[in-house]
């Protein structure tokens, strides 16, 4: 495959809704790369939530999220001029924030963290919210707390790289071949990550499951 088929490729796979956000950030890098360094707050202001949602979800700690999130944009602002639009801002900026906070997780021995509240539907979670609507205020509230933490346990017992396609995935929305661009990995390794992930959170979730 060419380098010219290459970019098609990513084109094909990018919604129009992420072509044209990759080309109005495209815009203000370019901005920033000649001169406007005020312009990259635009960038901040656009992307400060989405990173750290991201970040605390791997990490479960408010401080070192906001930490790693304004080390995520001190490194792409001084790196900003390397970047020269092959892919978006967005997956570029993702994997510079996913490095760090995988670096302090290594550093740290830390264990993410998995919010229920954002998990996409499906066989199990469908599942889970059935039982939910089944039940009391007082008995959900406990039945949920009880969910978390057992789905925060079974979290803890995935590797790294599969903790991180699901975060990606579940809570943060991206397709299979932004994950792959932002773990510099094919989209076969993502999907096969998050089948064997949600295979194991299935088998551990199963006593909620029934």
């Amino acid at each position: 495959m060419n380098a010219s088929t290459k970019v098609l490729a990513k084109t094909l796979v990018a919604s129009p809704e992420r072509q044209q956000e990759a080309g109005s950030d495209w815009m203000i890098v370019q901005r920033v790369q000649a001169g406007d360094v005020a312009a990259f707050d635009q960038l901040i202001l656009k992307y400060r939530e989405r990173v750290y949602a991201m970040v605390y979800n791997m990490t479960s700690n408010r401080e070192d999220a906001a930490d790693l999130t304004q080390d995520a944009f001190i490194k792409a602002f001084q790196s900003i001029n390397r970047f020269q639009g092959q892919s978006s801002f967005f997956t570029w900026l993702y994997r510079i924030a996913i490095n760090s906070a995988l670096t302090h997780i290594r550093r740290s021995k830390l264990r993410s963290f998995f919010s229920f509240d954002k998990v996409h539907e499906d066989a199990t979670v469908s599942a889970i919210l059935n039982q939910l609507t089944d039940k009391k205020d007082v008995e959900r509230e406990v039945f949920v707390n009880e969910l978390q933490e057992k789905l925060n346990e079974a979290m803890a017992k995935l590797s790294i790289p599969h903790r991180t396609v699901v975060t990606l995935f579940e809570i943060d929305g991206l397709s299979h071949e932004e994950i792959a661009e932002i773990m510099n990995c094919s989209v076969g390794t993502v999907r096969s990550r998050l089948h064997y992930a949600k295979q194991f959170l299935q088998a551990e979730l199963q006593s909620y499951v029934r």
